[in-house]
């Protein structure tokens, strides 16, 4: 479960080399490239749909079944995630709050009210996004994860990306940058850059923001988080995805 940041124009030309085949097979016959889309496999959204259920459900289980977790032993229930599990965005907070331990809904109370109103100001509604946690347990008195918590974490939220397979990650808190990126510096040097990130061997788009609850706390850096939303609107028009 490897994880890998670099650099927007990266490379790839050793995966390329070591991707061909030089078995190759010569005929004189012209190669029809045009297909009639008729005679393609048609993609099943509802069997797309059940799939990610099933895993998610597996997924689950996997988080549950950790052993000697202060985390799990000290909270009421999991907080895996809900929201669209097909939508092209998924956004990864830092983890469960007092809020979310009773209720097991990501983003409840006010920082739920602040993410909507700033989803909604780049006209992106809460519930037609992905959101999960880099931790999926409350921590006690809602403190900061630990190094070894977050590294603990980290192989559930890459399973987690490889399920909902978004065009778009969004990291909200130094957490769930350090979750999925390795990055411990300071989230103002890192927030609104876009960055690659491996996971799988699938490279995704993920950019860097203030936690709502922080913003809650913080009030005079919601400015640079507005910066951050233009430019997750930005990318959105670019890739030309749908909401």
């Amino acid at each position: 479960m490897s994880k890998k940041v670099i650099n927007q124009n990266a490379n790839y030309n050793s995966e390329l080399l070591n991707s061909i085949d030089s078995n190759f097979i010569f005929d004189e016959n012209p190669i029809n490239r045009l297909k009639n889309t008729n005679d393609l496999p048609k993609k099943d959204n509802n069997f797309d749909e059940v799939d990610k259920e099933k895993e998610l459900n597996e997924l689950k289980l996997q988080i549950n079944s950790i052993n000697n977790c202060n985390l799990k032993d000290e909270s009421k229930k999991i907080v895996l995630g809900d929201g669209n599990t097909n939508s092209t965005i998924m956004l990864v907070g830092e983890a469960p709050g007092l809020e979310e331990d009773n209720t097991g809904k990501t983003f409840s109370g006010e920082a739920g009210d602040l993410l909507k109103k700033m989803l909604n100001a780049i006209n992106i509604k809460k519930e037609n996004i992905y959101i999960t946690y880099a931790v999926n347990f409350r921590p006690p008195e809602d403190r900061k994860p630990t190094s070894i918590e977050i590294k603990r974490y980290s192989q559930f939220l890459q399973n987690h990306v490889s399920i909902i397979k978004p065009k778009i990650i969004i990291l909200m808190g130094s957490t769930a940058m350090e979750s999925l990126t390795g990055l411990n510096s300071k989230i103002s040097m890192e927030r609104g850059k876009w960055k690659e990130v491996i996971v799988k061997n699938t490279s995704y788009n993920v950019i860097i923001t203030f936690n709502p609850s922080y913003l809650l706390r913080a009030p005079e850096n919601k400015k640079y988080s507005w910066e951050d939303l233009k430019k997750i609107k930005q990318k959105i028009i670019d890739l030309k995805l749908n909401i």
